[in-house]
């Protein structure tokens, strides 16, 4: 993956390729990007003040000539290393966590953040705008928008507090869907997965499947992390009885499958449909776990703490990775975005954003 390195001083920031060299297909890839520097895993590891957020400046790293041209030849890498900063209207203390747009338009979109900040762009993000959403003013709660997903013109944001918004007309009018108050633990991630249909995903491992616009949910979990982990100490998970409840990373593969980091970075956890429960894992490297998430060819990468990164041998779920050399310059990695299977970028603190065109 190629990085570019943003730097800005109490500055909050997106930053997006030239308008004028993208394509719409281009676009949708790059969104990607953008997202990634919103991610809370990004926010946390900065060490930012809470009164300002600081986006460092973009730091390209060199791939081999051939694997360069090979990515120029697919029309991989057309100005990677240009990119414009865009000021937001919103105050210093607010941490953006994810970015959204809309599949029929492009230039359509969305930023969720702390403070009960929703911004919104009909410009492909030059410029954004505070969106108010009224069904999300009633109560007083300050919330913090975790997620949001759209499948063609719907769309679904989630956060904290509990609360569950949808639309079906790309983000025109939002409605508020009610949410159990018995629902375990905060909800993190939302994927919206077809018509009237969504996946939700609490911090706590329950995994919520709806086909009816979200008026009734179904567990696809049948019990908790820590019950799981209650059964299976004794079959030799390391640091399975340090878990404190909750996950630190999720993400989601196109098909379903999921993988989750513990709390603390000592173990992983994987799920794919039709399973009872998380199946634990043992991390296969010394330093603990900082995020995994799947490639585009349906196996697994891990990033550790400080620095490295790891691809599972072969597809599928194992415990067996081995280490990608990545020039990061001493920088911890804590994200990745595959643009296709064989350019991915990656994330990383102070902060980076590196493009590598092989990952062999």
């Amino acid at each position: 993956m190629a990085k570019n390195l943003l730097q800005v001083s109490e500055q909050l920031l997106i930053l997006k390729p030239p308008s004028s060299t993208i394509t719409n297909q281009q676009r949708q890839k790059q969104i990607k990007i953008q997202c990634c520097l919103n991610r809370r895993q990004f926010i946390s590891q900065t060490n930012m003040a809470a009164s300002s957020v600081s986006i460092s400046v973009l730091l390209r790293l060199l791939v081999p000539e051939a694997a360069v041209a090979a990515a120029k030849s697919q029309d991989e890498e057309d100005s990677l290393s240009d990119w414009e900063r865009v000021y937001l209207p919103i105050d210093p203390g607010v941490v953006l966590l994810d970015i959204a747009f809309v599949p029929d338009d492009f230039n359509h979109g969305f930023v969720l953040g702390t403070r009960q900040t929703i911004l919104e762009t009909k410009n492909g993000g030059n410029t954004w705008v505070p969106r108010s959403i009224p069904s999300a003013e009633d109560e007083d709660f300050n919330y913090r928008f975790n997620s949001i997903s759209f499948k063609g013109k719907e769309g679904w944001i989630v956060g904290k507090p509990a609360i569950l918004l949808y639309t079906s007309d790309a983000g025109d009018t939002w409605e508020r869907i009610p949410l159990s108050s018995q629902l375990p633990g905060d909800m993190v991630y939302i994927k919206a997965t077809g018509e009237k249909s969504a996946e939700m995903v609490t911090d706590q491992g329950a995994i919520y499947v709806t086909s009816n616009r979200g008026y009734n949910w179904r567990a696809a979990v049948q019990e908790t992390v820590s019950a799981t982990l209650n059964r299976t100490v004794s079959s030799g998970i390391s640091g399975a009885s340090y878990y404190t409840g909750t996950f630190n990373t999720v993400n989601r593969s196109p098909d379903g499958r999921y993988v989750a980091v513990s709390s603390r970075g000592n173990f992983y956890l994987t799920w794919e449909p039709g399973q009872p429960f998380w199946q634990p894992h043992n991390r296969a490297v010394a330093r603990r776990i900082q995020n995994m998430g799947w490639r585009a060819d349906g196996g697994l990468w891990l990033l550790v703490r400080g620095g490295g990164l790891y691809l599972s041998k072969g597809t599928g779920v194992t415990e067996e990775f081995e280490e990608v050399s990545v020039q990061s310059r001493g920088f911890g990695i804590l994200d990745i975005g595959y643009r296709s299977e064989v350019t991915i970028f990656s994330l990383g603190g102070g902060v980076m954003i590196m493009c590598r065109s092989s990952m062999s």
